[in-house]
């Protein structure tokens, strides 16, 4: 992503907290890239338990980020989650903020090899 000169940054309290959170993000961003991904696939891809996936994928169904189809195969319940379009665009709002947040990456490879880093970068705004 190429970082824009903007004037104003956002703070961290502009990111979507019901993103913001480790395992909710994993969800969106597996299906932001696959078209719909059953639970059991994404209970392994993300590395977690039933449950906690269960709780996280239920508060993203309810801010309509994630469309949840339930059915039966071979007698068995089967729940396959995919991106609602809202979801989509919740995703990408926050990772365009974070990305703004974020000093730009070519410019701390360059310090990291030129001098001091932290005279590159500008300090959030002070809250005082």
């Amino acid at each position: 992503m190429a970082k824009k000169n903007n004037t104003v940054r956002p703070t961290p309290g502009e990111l979507d907290p019901l993103i913001h959170e480790r395992l909710r993000l994993g969800i969106l961003s597996a299906l932001a890239v696959q078209e719909e991904l059953s639970f059991t696939e994404l209970r392994n891809l993300l590395q977690t338990t039933d449950g906690n996936l269960s709780v996280q994928a239920r508060k993203l169904e309810a801010a309509g980020y994630v469309v949840c189809d339930k059915q039966f195969q071979a007698r068995k319940p089967k729940s396959t989650y995919r991106l609602s379009p809202e979801g989509r665009e919740a995703l990408e709002s926050y990772l365009e903020t974070l990305s703004d947040l974020l000093p730009d990456l070519e410019r701390v490879r360059n310090r990291r090899t030129s001098g001091s880093l932290r005279h590159g970068i500008n300090p959030l705004p002070s809250h005082g």
